[in-house]
């Protein structure tokens, strides 16, 4: 059931990331106020990756790909599917919630808009390419 909710959730992250990068660079291209709303997608955005963090951590040390790892590190190393669910997503995954917790943190520093809307959009962005790049695509369109 946390494999489920993990992938399911994992939906939601990327929609919110993908919406708040599109809302940023419009807010840049437009050359917009940065309003409540625009604070609100990127907490929003912010809370909903760092819940599938917690659901990913909890499942990752309850996942077969640990025990993998635990009994037997090398044979994981040389397979790349198990490497990827046990080494390269957790890393990754925790790599990209850090830089949307680190744009968060950085944009609250900012005074004009468009430096608020192109901090939002590189951290932002950034995490959503690492996030893409490290999904186990052939397992998690399964669902």
């Amino acid at each position: 059931m946390m494999k489920e909710i993990h992938s399911y959730w994992a939906y939601l992250v990327i929609l919110m990331l993908a919406f708040a990068l599109v809302n940023a660079v419009l807010g840049i291209t437009k050359k917009r106020n940065f309003t409540d709303k625009d604070v609100r997608i990127g907490l929003f955005t912010l809370i909903v990756s760092h819940l599938q963090l917690l659901i990913g951590l909890g499942w990752y040390f309850m996942s077969p790909a640990y025990k993998a790892l635990k009994a037997d590190s090398a044979a994981v190393m040389g397979n790349s599917m198990a490497r990827l669910l046990a080494i390269e997503h957790p890393l990754m995954m925790i790599i990209a919630i850090a830089l949307i917790t680190i744009g968060w943190s950085k944009h609250k520093k900012k005074t004009e808009d468009v430096a608020k809307f192109k901090t939002f959009a590189i951290f932002y962005g950034l995490a959503l390419l690492l996030i893409l790049s490290r999904i186990p695509w052939s397992q998690w369109l399964q669902f």
